[in-house]
């Protein structure tokens, strides 16, 4: 066979998207080649079609690129959790960083006078949170735990977890053992999972009322393996412990600062725990409190951020959607002698206005860290007193592109650096981090 008739309907990949398909074009269309890497020559078959795109799985991979690795994972390419195990770990960043770079300039029309340095962290092993699907599958005789498929609602068929915490990855099968215990298998949907530094906290979303012989199971499998149950029977408020009652409480800590932070299972925290103290470090250094200074914490959960900027002497003013999470952040506040540098309080951020904003206050320095929404009405609402510093921590490069423009093109403001942390190895999710300061008059 020739070369030529090798490559006949074969294409070249150009680039990733923001979810690690490779791009390329053929007659006239963008071809989403899940699998596929840049520089590769491949061929595709595809299984959605529209006018102008294709999305297909990956065929053969007739020239490979050096980025390209054997998956750790033999579930990789059907689960869902992953999908850049074979894209060697620090291409990965690099990809992120391209991404971040081009949402940045073709959405925010921006570039930043500095790219950081791309924080990197542990690769497999990482992640201390997590929502496992569960499900009893008829036709396999038994309950499936863990993430759900690629494409369709099947919950894949996992015996362990690489990046997931090792003690967790490797009781998946056992959960769904567990599952097959109970006198209703269908009772249980979802499992989420929160590591904590002292114990590993498993909550229950149970659907219907377990029976005395259920309660005994989860109570074994919690004796035998180390972990607490929760139980979930409605929305997250209605999680409480279960078993065992005496357990310590779920903290993670930020050492640089002096810091513990107590949290409940069901409360936002980032999944990454290592990561998220060299972020937070990173944060608090391009933000530079400085002792007097008023600042503004954003979007501030519990006080991952606001904690750690107060210890500077600066008074923080926290602000967050969640009543539960401001009133969390101020219980940590007060376990962490920061009372008298923090003030906490709820407000819908997503609608507020520069009247709104003006009437907190005067601020010299703010941080914002939004959900992938971004942070679009704070932005447009910041006025002539605005502060002098602003440093933008993002789950999503589109909305913080989106967020610059406005803040560069009509704020008075410069992007004065940005680069990525890969909070989440061999997925496609960029978080990543931004400074921006004030144009002087």
């Amino acid at each position: 066979m020739t070369d030529r008739s090798v490559h006949a309907n074969s294409v070249v990949v150009e680039s990733l998207d923001y979810e690690s398909r490779g791009i390329a074009h053929a007659d006239g269309k963008v071809i989403f080649i899940e699998g596929a890497l840049t520089g590769e020559r491949v061929t595709y078959s595809s299984y959605r079609k529209k006018t102008s795109f294709e999305i297909a799985q990956l065929g053969q991979v007739i020239k490979p690129t050096f980025m390209r690795v054997q998956p750790k994972c033999k579930h990789f390419g059907v689960c869902g959790g992953c999908s850049m195990q074979h894209m060697d770990a620090r291409a990965q960043v690099a990809a992120k960083q391209r991404i971040l770079e081009d949402n940045l300039w073709h959405i925010g029309k921006v570039k930043a006078q500095t790219i950081l340095q791309p924080i990197y962290g542990q690769s497999w092993g990482y992640r201390q949170r997590a929502r496992l699907s569960v499900r009893h599958v008829l036709k396999k005789g038994k309950t499936l735990v863990g993430f759900r498929e690629k494409r369709g609602g099947y919950v894949a068929d996992m015996q362990h977890c690489e990046i997931l915490s090792p003690k967790i990855a490797k009781l998946l099968p056992l959960l769904g053992q567990l599952n097959e215990k109970f006198t209703t298998r269908d009772a249980l949907p979802q499992i989420e999972v929160a590591v904590g530094e002292h114990v590993s906290v498993l909550v229950l979303r149970i659907l219907q009322a377990l029976s005395p012989t259920d309660e005994e199971a989860i109570k074994q499998f919690a004796d035998t393996h180390a972990v607490q149950f929760w139980l979930q029977t409605k929305g997250p408020e209605t999680a409480v412990p279960f078993y065992p009652l005496d357990a310590p409480p779920l903290t993670y800590s930020l050492p640089e600062f002096g810091i513990t932070m107590p949290f409940a299972p069901t409360e936002f925290t980032q999944v990454n725990a290592d990561m998220n103290r060299v972020m937070v470090s990173r944060a608090v250094r391009l933000l530079n409190p400085q002792p007097n200074e008023r600042i503004a914490d954003l979007f501030c959960g519990l006080g991952n951020f606001t904690l750690p900027i107060a210890r500077s002497g600066a008074q923080v003013v926290g602000i967050e959607g969640s009543a539960t999470l401001v009133q969390r952040a101020a219980q940590n506040a007060a376990l962490n002698g920061l009372v008298d540098n923090t003030q906490f309080s709820a407000m819908n951020l997503f609608e507020i206005d520069e009247a709104a904003l003006a009437q907190l206050g005067h601020f010299d320095k703010m941080l914002i860290d939004p959900p992938r929404d971004g942070a679009f009405e704070l932005v447009k609402a910041l006025g002539t007193d605005a502060p002098s510093r602003i440093v933008y921590v993002s789950c999503n490069p589109a909305t913080l592109a989106r967020d610059a423009e406005i803040l560069v093109h009509q704020k008075g403001y410069v992007l004065k650096a940005a680069g990525v942390m890969n909070m989440f190895p061999h997925t496609s999710h960029v978080e990543s981090i931004a400074l921006f300061e004030k144009m002087q008059a």
